[in-house]
């Protein structure tokens, strides 16, 4: 699979012909270099970034069995090579339900995976806790959000909690309350949509480390969050796939690749 690359293709060349304008543009003078003198010598400008890779990730869904997956029987089987959850007419859901990896928790981490759905909302939970209460697979917390009309794919959403927290096309910071703060924008929402495929797989890219939440989709960041709310959000919890009440509904995930940090 190919995922992110680190810096923007061509950043490296962009910055070094930005450092020559700088020092062209700098007055002769004591101590300053003129326009015709160089800069130090050594220097080089920034080494162009390498592709990202697999290294460190571990496979936790070998695409044979449910093996550390813990869910509804009636909602989630291996089909072709994928966790699937389904619903049907005959077959609705009254809650929304998890299946849950029992492997470990989530806390800073990155995850990588390909998803597609056929109709309805879906989602990856993460840093969640269970609501026993509620459902033997209910979940509560972050949630790389996804749907089938690509209304919401690549939000950061949090399930049972705050709400919307980043929508596609947003940076926020979450403040003490919950208090929502645009800082910036990775692009359009629309022209982010985009690039999601509709009933065909897409990667997503889930980067978690401290405060810091980054979505990424098919190579592209759709959306950040800086979770400063301490008392609101959740450290460390559960990684689960969902399965939304609603119509029917069809979603698979497969290359299911883990790294903590």
């Amino acid at each position: 699979m190919s995922f992110v690359k680190r810096c923007f293709p061509g950043c490296g060349t962009a910055l070094m012909i930005a450092t020559s304008v700088m020092w062209a543009q700098q007055p002769a003078g004591p101590g300053t270099p003129s326009a015709s003198k160089p800069p130090r010598q050594g220097f080089s400008g920034p080494s162009q970034p390498t592709p990202d890779d697999m290294a460190g990730f571990t496979q936790i869904f070998d695409g044979k069995s449910l093996t550390n997956w813990d869910g509804d029987s009636a909602f989630w089987r291996v089909d072709e090579g994928s966790i699937t959850g389904e619903t049907t007419a005959d077959k609705p859901l009254k809650v929304n339900t998890f299946i849950i990896w029992r492997g470990g928790t989530t806390k800073d981490f990155e995850l990588k995976l390909e998803f597609r759905m056929f109709g309805g909302n879906s989602g990856v939970q993460y840093r969640s806790a269970a609501l026993s209460d509620v459902g033997p697979y209910v979940l509560k917390g972050y949630q790389a959000d996804m749907d089938a009309k690509q209304m919401y794919t690549g939000m950061l959403y949090e399930e049972r909690g705050r709400g919307f927290l980043a929508e596609r096309g947003r940076v926020t910071r979450i403040v003490e309350g919950g208090a929502r703060k645009l800082v910036g924008s990775p692009g359009d929402s629309d022209a982010l949509r985009a690039i999601i495929k509709s009933e065909d797989w897409n990667q997503l890219h889930i980067i978690a480390k401290g405060s810091t939440i980054m979505h990424l989709i098919n190579g592209r960041i759709v959306s950040v969050c800086l979770d400063d709310d301490d008392k609101g959000r959740i450290p460390e919890g559960l990684l689960g796939l969902q399965l939304h009440v609603g119509p029917p509904m069809k979603v698979q995930f497969r290359n299911i690749y883990l790294k903590k940090f």
